[in-house]
């Protein structure tokens, strides 16, 4: 039996929800942009974590998060559950001296799943088609293909897998650090619509990604934010499926 890793982010009350899902074709495509872009765009009391790199420059790291959710529902309630895939654009920061993660937005490829996080919850979710085709020879994948579009920007990822464990990724000591910050982050924030920083929690076992070959990734956000990504990432990581459990409603921070 896997062991479960809790990344807990805001305990949450009686009142909390316990939404249950699977991540499937789950891929984290990571850039490394100057950390002086990244300061500006984060609010008060949030840093840029900045990494020294193997040639010695110093870089930050933003990662664009492309998956399908697939019955992702209340654990405790009967149906409806969901099918929708998802885009969640997000920065590696310190908060209160504790490395977090700070979410810039996310783009949702069903508008009846982002009406409440986005209209009663205020979070920056919005409404994409979003198109995601993959395909599996039990772990390896041998084609990933990402189409989204929204009035927030546009996605595009196409690659190819490996059987490359994630290992040390440039810019860690090791590789317990690259699995740290970059597939278990411990908290996580974002700003809602109404300015107010949010905060959730979420769960799941230990993520066994492979690395993966990048033909093309465009993800205009981050474009738009004038982070610079560049035309190449710096690291994309692949898993078939994994299964995740989200407290909600977020938590506001004041």
């Amino acid at each position: 039996m896997r062991r479960t890793l809790w990344l807990v982010n805001a305990p949450m009350g009686p009142r909390g929800l316990k939404v249950t899902t699977t991540f499937h074709d789950f891929a984290i495509v990571t850039f490394a942009v100057e950390p002086e872009r990244l300061a500006p765009l984060l609010p008060r009391g949030f840093d840029a974590e900045v990494f020294t790199l193997d040639d010695g420059s110093r870089r930050s790291f933003v990662s664009a998060v492309s998956l399908r959710n697939v019955a992702f529902g209340v654990k405790t309630l009967p149906r409806p559950w969901f099918t929708f895939a998802q885009i969640n654009y997000r920065a590696y920061v310190r908060y209160r001296g504790e490395r977090a993660v700070w979410f810039f937005g996310t783009m949702l490829g069903s508008p009846l799943a982002v009406a409440i996080p986005r209209y009663v919850w205020r979070l920056p979710w919005h409404a994409a088609e979003i198109t995601l085709v993959a395909r599996w020879r039990g772990e390896l994948c041998e084609t990933y293909a990402l189409d989204a579009r929204s009035h927030w920007g546009t996605a595009t990822l196409r690659c190819t897998g490996t059987t490359e464990p994630m290992g040390r990724l440039d810019g860690f000591a090791g590789v317990d650090e690259t699995r740290l910050v970059l597939t278990h982050p411990l908290r996580g924030y974002s700003r809602r619509r109404d300015g107010r920083i949010a905060t959730y929690a979420v769960g799941h076992d230990r993520l066994a990604m492979t690395r993966a070959n990048p033909q093309e990734a465009r993800f205009s956000v981050f474009d738009d934010l004038d982070l610079r990504p560049g035309a190449r990432p710096h690291l994309v990581l692949l898993m078939r499926s994994t299964r995740f459990i989200v407290e909600l409603p977020p938590k506001t921070l004041d």
